[in-house]
């Protein structure tokens, strides 16, 4: 689980820091930041209720799935689901933080280096891949190694609070185990 939040959920607040930066529009920029790191400042307990009522056999995503004439799924009580359900969570709760980490790192670039690379002809693309991402490149590296450094450390208590016996193969992890 480690692993995979590791994997798909580092590049994201890149990504997403990369994209509100090129916004202009700056109240459509202010709703993207707090929209997208309100969600780390909600309880872990707050988080996995709305997870189990948005996945359960009513809920939200079945009902879409109703809608377009399929069968409802089990999320919850099928162990294949749980570490995509978890990492999904995991983004959605740390990247819009992750941003503002890498939305600081933007403003230390030097706007001059824009400027000569748009007299050189460099496109937006050309300036973010030899401007903008070398000019991060050392907060980069920073957020990685606290990354890895917490690798083992996957949520206790949101595991703890969305796993049941059904899942316990693909949902245990070391501190659960042991609290079991």
């Amino acid at each position: 689980l480690g692993g995979l939040s590791l994997v798909f959920g580092f590049p994201l607040p890149i990504i997403l820091a990369l994209l509100i930066n090129e916004v202009h529009n700056s109240k459509f920029k202010k709703f993207v930041q707090t929209a997208s790191y309100l969600p780390h400042f909600l309880s872990i307990v707050i988080v996995s209720g709305m997870i189990m009522n948005i996945l359960a056999a009513s809920g939200t995503i079945n009902a879409v799935i109703k809608m377009f004439g399929g069968q409802t799924i089990n999320f919850m009580q099928q162990a294949k689901w749980f570490p995509a359900i978890y990492v999904i969570s995991e983004i959605w709760q740390n990247t819009g933080w992750g941003t503002i980490l890498y939305l600081a790192a933007l403003t230390k670039i030097d706007t001059s280096l824009y400027e000569a690379a748009r007299m050189d002809g460099a496109n937006r693309w050309k300036q973010t891949i030899h401007i903008t991402i070398p000019g991060i490149f050392p907060t980069i590296i920073t957020i990685l190694i606290l990354n890895i450094g917490s690798f083992l450390s996957v949520g206790f208590e949101k595991i703890l609070l969305l796993y049941n016996p059904l899942i316990y193969d693909t949902a245990d992890v070391v501190s659960t185990y042991l609290y079991r």
